[in-house]
């Protein structure tokens, strides 16, 4: 399966999102999976990438010219998609993911996750989000869809195209 993983490419996070973050890129080289990411190479990204390749896993980094030219491309990237721009970087990290993951992160991996789950509210595709709540590290935004859908304003149950896992036996469970 080809696993996409949406997360902040910071450094200065909380050190168990890093802890957490191997323990999935080594599970997912263990059980074959291959790691579609940002390409960066800092923070949970490079952490991920870093931890699949150290597994003998495969890694497809989706690196924007920006992020190329200012030197921050992992070298953990086995086969590298370039792209011009995010909404580029966001089309390709979806298409090639079978399912995306998100890990904690900010605006960026706010982004890619309400992109992909909006293009699977339309019916573009049929692929799910993951919302890997490390640390209830997504709580807030929980908090918020519930709210939403209670005012009426998401169709249908958004838990349809988003999933939460609070743990990682959960995460891996949805993953199969």
């Amino acid at each position: 399966m080809k696993i996409g993983v949406f997360c902040s490419a910071n450094n200065a996070l909380d050190p168990d999102f890093f802890t957490l973050t191997e323990q999935l890129g080594r599970w997912m080289a263990a059980n074959g999976h291959t790691l579609v990411f940002g390409g960066c190479n800092t923070g949970l990204m490079e952490c991920v990438a870093r931890a699949v390749k150290q597994g003998g896993g495969l890694t497809v980094g989706v690196v924007p010219t920006l992020v190329e030219q200012g030197g921050r491309k992992s070298d953990n990237v086995d086969v590298e998609f370039r792209c011009d721009n995010l909404d580029d970087r966001k089309a390709i990290l979806v298409g090639q993911s079978d399912v995306m993951i998100a890990l904690p992160g900010g605006i960026g991996t706010l982004d890619e996750v309400f992109t992909a789950a909006a293009a699977a509210t339309i019916g573009y595709h049929n692929k799910r989000v993951i919302l890997y709540n490390i640390k209830d590290f997504w709580q807030p935004l929980i908090t918020m869809l519930d709210a939403l859908a209670e005012r009426g304003v998401i169709r249908g149950r958004w838990r349809d195209n988003i999933v939460v896992a609070d743990t990682f036996e959960e995460l891996t469970g949805l993953l199969g």
